[in-house]
């Protein structure tokens, strides 16, 4: 499901914003992208998120701007120390101006800016932002809950269509026996071979013919599966998944229905029931 929002606000060396989007997706993948110095929020953002939502591809973003600072440089020394045992290590000998510089120039060794994140990390800050951080999953949460509701009402709306359909396809098919014995007899005039099939052999063509084209069993899993939709529906949590796969199961019988027609209005009503499966499927894609 998607979804975004957004918790800001002002502290005594500027300001921050945390930002949560989220996009559909079959399980749950949350990436959190935070300033050097607050690595610990990444942990605490990922456990939130994962006893709040069962599925989704999510970003979670912390920008932090300092005012009223001079510019300056900050260089990560344990970092650096470490990258040159490593080099040493690796070359056998100590490592030169130029390796040094391309050493530093790694994510994490230098950072420059009004202020260094890593001198703001205090305790007391990180507790901060870690609240203002489970605000905005909240927040994304009443978002994504709102688009719950949205698509609750469309998929109502196709289940109701669905349900219209199977009643004219079970209609429809009541009429297939008759149809199928005027095909039969046609054929065999066709063919001047009415007067020599025996009337017994001729009935248990038809019937073969009208047990081939039975459709009862067909109508009551739809109904069915119908029904198992709407009780996920009302019962709500993470339902996504049940959803997709009863939508396979109602392409299914569509096909299977659309195979056993004898009319061209049972065949169009099959039709028109897979266009409503697909439509149901790709928004219980967007379920949770």
């Amino acid at each position: 499901m998607t979804g975004f929002a957004r918790v800001a606000g002002e502290a005594a060396w500027g300001s921050w914003a945390i930002e949560a989007k989220s996009v559909n997706g079959r399980s749950l993948d949350v990436r959190v992208n935070v300033p050097g110095g607050f690595e610990v929020l990444d942990r605490l953002i990922k456990q939130a998120a994962s006893k709040r939502f069962a599925r989704g591809n999510m970003q979670v973003g912390l920008r932090i701007e300092f005012t009223g600072t001079a510019e300056t440089l900050s260089v990560n020394h344990a970092a650096l120390q470490q990258l040159l045992r490593a080099f040493e290590a690796a070359s056998g000998h100590a490592a030169d101006l130029g390796a040094i510089a391309t050493l530093m120039s790694i994510k994490g060794v230098v950072e420059t800016g009004n202020q260094s994140t890593r001198t703001l990390a205090s305790e007391e800050t990180v507790e901060m932002l870690g609240a203002a951080g489970e605000e905005c999953l909240s927040d994304l949460e009443a978002a994504r809950l709102a688009e719950g509701a949205a698509l609750e009402t469309m998929m109502t709306g196709y289940l109701d269509e669905m349900d219209a359909l199977v009643a004219k396809a079970e209609s429809v098919a009541a009429e297939q026996p008759q149809l199928l014995k005027a095909r039969l007899e046609k054929q065999l005039a066709e063919l001047d071979a009415s007067d020599k099939v025996d009337s017994e052999r001729l009935a248990a063509e038809i019937a073969l013919s009208v047990a081939k084209a039975d459709v009862r069993e067909e109508i009551d899993r739809l109904r069915a599966h119908i029904a198992s939709a709407r009780t996920l529906m009302s019962e709500g949590g993470p339902i996504g998944r049940k959803l997709d796969f009863l939508a396979q199961e109602f392409n299914r019988e569509a096909n299977t229905l659309c195979s056993k027609s004898a009319s061209l209005d049972l065949t169009n009503a099959g039709l028109a029931l897979k266009g409503l499966v697909d439509q149901f499927k790709e928004q219980a894609a967007n379920v949770e």
